[in-house]
């Protein structure tokens, strides 16, 4: 179990949330050592027991995890708002849709999406909602793909059948890549993985190891950098996190091998470097991230953009990472908060006004649950 008891008297009231240091260690998605037995470094205690806090550059960026508005998910993994604030969250594993409430978290199951396969990494995966569709990146018996489902969006609505949007994509045990998104420009873009077979990473003619930018209907977008290809950028192992800056700016976040986890500025047309190059290597022909990490500090997963900066959730890092950045450059060395407090974090999404809406990850079998896993937080950010 992850939350120590300390935590769990202040949960549903604001928590102080300050900059930590950071571990070290191990692969990419191990799961986590053993449960904390006092608060975590990143967590302050109740007033009375609370440390006191030297200064530092960093001070005044502050996370308040200002309650939890829906408990007891298992194995989410997408999550995308509605027109009107209600979320809706995918299950990996059980294949699921649920709307929740934006405002008390009430649940209300849309039922189960038709050909998901879960198994690994793979299953239900990320969630878009556009024009009275819902998108679903999902595993299926032969790959992964991106479907559509028409969904009113009223109290009694049911998802209808799946629609074929873009099919093909490889699947595996591992890699399964799964966050899609739709861009400012009206595009949808997708985040896929390698699948463990490195070499697809650098072939353009597959859609693995790479971010692809289609229409809603799954044709090729205009003004793509190849041709009648639905490849954006490519050179990528797993790619989880895809988030827009208010310039318009891709940013997205993949997993590394054995050293070094990345945040990437995406460009079109452009080779991120995997499995040639890992992190920075300021070789020739290849993007270096704009910030990398050690595996065990990381893993991450989605992105959302707030209060200029990215935020990143770390999966085997169990930490939600702030980058501020400065148009298209990092302008402060990134900071660490909710340090081992929550567990691993799967998906972060951003809700205006400085908020955002974060699911952690317990229950994805590589976690230890503890009770009410999983959940989805509200945060506030400054």
């Amino acid at each position: 179990m992850r939350r120590p008891v300390v935590q769990k008297a202040l949960w549903g009231a604001a928590v102080l949330v300050l900059v930590t240091g950071c571990s070290s260690g191990g692969t990419e998605e191990q799961p986590g050592s053993a449960p904390p037995t006092s608060v975590p470094p990143s967590v302050s205690a109740p007033a009375s027991t609370a440390p006191s806090a030297s200064p530092s550059p960093s001070a005044a960026a502050r996370v308040s995890v200002a309650g939890t508005l829906a408990e007891g998910l298992k194995s989410p993994w997408g999550l995308a708002e509605l027109p009107g604030g209600d979320l809706l969250v995918s299950s990996r594993d059980e294949r699921t849709i649920t709307r929740v409430d934006g405002r008390t978290g009430a649940k209300t199951p849309l039922g189960e999406v038709p050909g998901v396969v879960p198994g690994g990494e793979g299953g239900l995966l990320g969630l878009a909602v556009r024009d009275g569709w819902v998108y679903a990146y999902l595993t299926a018996a032969s790959d992964n793909r991106i479907v559509r489902m028409r969904y009113g969006g009223g109290e009694g609505d049911r998802l209808g059948p799946p629609e074929p949007v873009f099919t093909g994509i490889p699947k595996g045990f591992v890699h399964d890549g799964g966050r899609i998104a739709f861009g400012p420009d009206g595009m949808l873009y997708a985040g896929t993985g390698e699948t463990g077979r490195t070499g697809l990473a650098q072939d353009r003619s597959s859609p693995g190891g790479k971010i692809l930018r289609m229409t809603p209907e799954g044709r090729p977008a205009p003004g793509n950098p190849f041709p009648g290809s639905v490849v954006y950028s490519y050179g990528h192992r797993n790619v989880q996190g895809l988030a827009w800056d208010p310039e318009g700016r891709l940013w997205a976040a993949e997993f590394g091998q054995n050293t070094w986890d990345e945040l990437n500025l995406v460009e079109p047309g452009r080779n991120y470097g995997w499995p040639v190059v890992e992190g920075k290597a300021g070789r020739a022909g290849f993007v270096d991230p704009v910030a990398q990490w050690p595996t065990s500090e990381a893993s991450p997963s989605g992105i959302a953009y707030a209060r200029g900066a990215i935020w990143m959730a770390g999966l085997r890092g169990e930490r939600l990472w702030r980058i501020p950045v400065s148009g298209a450059e990092r302008s402060r060395e990134p900071e660490a908060f909710l340090k081992g407090g929550y567990g691993r974090l799967r998906t972060v999404l951003a809700a205006g006004g400085g908020r955002l809406w974060l699911v952690t990850s317990e229950t994805d079998t590589r976690g230890t649950p503890g009770p009410g896993d999983d959940r989805i937080l509200r945060l506030e950010v400054r």
